[in-house]
């Protein structure tokens, strides 16, 4: 089967092309690097002819409100036209759990409107929503220091190794559409603010995090559910501190 992973060297996506490519599938990496421009529609169509499934993981370029919106707006129209008309059967889109509870923030806002775009595209669609990521972590706590503290929100948390996204992003590419909402999210439940700590303290960082039931969480005050996926989810299974392993490892 050919498949193109739209942003297929980032983060998540290099990690699906690897997965499919070793099931044996004929996988295409899109994206700048590879001469595909989302935003431009350069290489799109090219890229692609004979898929029968596309796998959307394009991020924007920065979070602020104006950017994002722009730049989902425009990717996905322009991913979605191309499908339309290369005859792609099965649009994946990877968005995140929680996305309609973080209004505050502009970023999950312009990730509602890449939903909607997706479910009215008109190309059979599976929709991925994930929890956060283990790897995002550190852009949280960054957010979120102070000088020597941190202050975070003592919510209830999912989040998730992006390798097990990754997993079900690529068993569900090879799969028929679903034209719902799916959702991944870690094995275990934590504390935001303890998560953190045990973070820092796996590599040695000596910040002080302090729980604040008020403090933002990138403009929204966090509740036990804002960021907790819902009923039936696909849990991954990576453990925090397997996934800490890894990192350190990784390090050395």
């Amino acid at each position: 089967m050919k498949i193109v992973v739209t942003g297929g060297t980032g983060v998540v996506g290099s990690k699906i092309v690897k997965i499919l490519a070793t099931q044996g599938h004929q996988v295409t990496a899109a994206s700048q690097r590879t001469g595909v421009d989302v935003i431009t529609g350069e290489g799109l169509d090219e890229a692609l002819v004979g898929a029968e499934v596309v796998v959307d993981v394009v991020n924007a370029p920065a979070f602020d409100d104006a950017t994002a919106l722009r730049f989902f707006e425009t990717s996905s129209r322009n991913i979605l036209a191309a499908a339309s008309a290369t005859g792609v059967r099965h649009y994946v889109g990877l968005s995140i759990v929680g996305s309609e509870r973080l209004s505050g923030n502009g970023y999950f806002r312009a990730k509602l409107v890449q939903e909607g775009l997706i479910k009215d595209g008109g190309v059979p669609f599976t929709i991925v929503r994930s929890t956060q990521f283990f790897e995002f972590l550190h852009a949280v706590v960054e957010a979120a220091a102070d000088g020597q503290e941190v202050r975070l929100s003592p919510a209830r948390v999912q989040f998730v190794a992006a390798q097990d996204v990754a997993s079900a992003l690529a068993d569900i590419a090879t799969r028929a559409p679903m034209n719902e909402t799916l959702e991944v999210a870690g094995p275990d439940p934590f504390r935001l603010d303890e998560l953190a700590r045990r973070y820092l303290a796996a590599r040695g960082d000596s910040r002080r995090v302090v729980a604040d039931p008020q403090a933002l969480y990138f403009g929204t005050i966090l509740n036990d559910e804002t960021l907790i996926a819902g009923a039936v989810p696909r849990f991954g299974h990576t453990e925090f501190d397997s996934w800490l392993g890894q990192q350190t490892a990784a390090a050395l």
